[in-house]
């Protein structure tokens, strides 16, 4: 059985443990760089980017998880986005992103907490429409020449791939619908 991480520092971690349990995957919390050498793939969650970059610095795990990126698999979802991003727009508190993905992000691009919704987004990779929970959500306002865009939310790009490493500025783990969880653990 192959072990799956999920950040554990601040977030929706709970949901996607559970999500990844329920795919018969072993899933672990990771909070010290200790714990990145036995997966086979991470799950960076959303929660609040700001928080995170500093419980990331002060934990160490910028460069264990840079250089477990290289190697591994590591979906990153609405504050995960933002983190694994490489240059990041707005937001009053300075994030420090980890730069696993050549996109520039633009954070609470979608506005704040009460402007937080649900809709359907069609995802071509995935050959359907998935359910999409956008909470305080950042969008993608550009990308790299080797990234692709797997969706798009009203003209601007809400879900992103770059060899190992998927972004979603969406919340996949508050569905009931893990299309997305398993076609990321399909790159493991």
């Amino acid at each position: 059985m192959k072990t799956v991480g999920v950040l554990a520092l601040q977030g929706d971690v709970a949901e996607h443990l559970q999500q990844l349990q329920q795919r018969h995957f072993h899933a672990v919390a990771v909070k010290k760089p200790a714990d990145l050498t036995a997966l086979a793939a991470l799950i960076i969650p959303g929660g609040e980017s700001t928080a995170m970059s500093y419980l990331l610095q002060i934990g160490g795990l910028y460069e264990p998880i840079r250089e477990f990126a290289h190697h591994h698999p590591v979906m990153g979802t609405c504050a995960g986005l933002i983190m694994c991003g490489a240059r990041i727009e707005g937001g009053q508190h300075p994030v420090i992103p980890l730069g696993l993905i050549d996109i520039k992000v633009t954070r609470n691009g979608f506005g704040r907490q009460v402007d937080s919704f649900e809709t359907t987004l069609f995802i071509a990779a995935l050959g359907k429409s998935v359910p999409a929970v956008f909470i305080r959500a950042p969008f993608i306002e550009s990308i790299g020449d080797h990234v692709t865009v797997l969706a798009r939310y009203e003209n601007r790009i809400v879900m992103a791939e770059q060899g190992n490493i998927l972004v979603c500025s969406f919340h996949p783990e508050l569905t009931d619908d893990t299309s997305v969880l398993e076609y990321f653990l399909n790159k493991i």
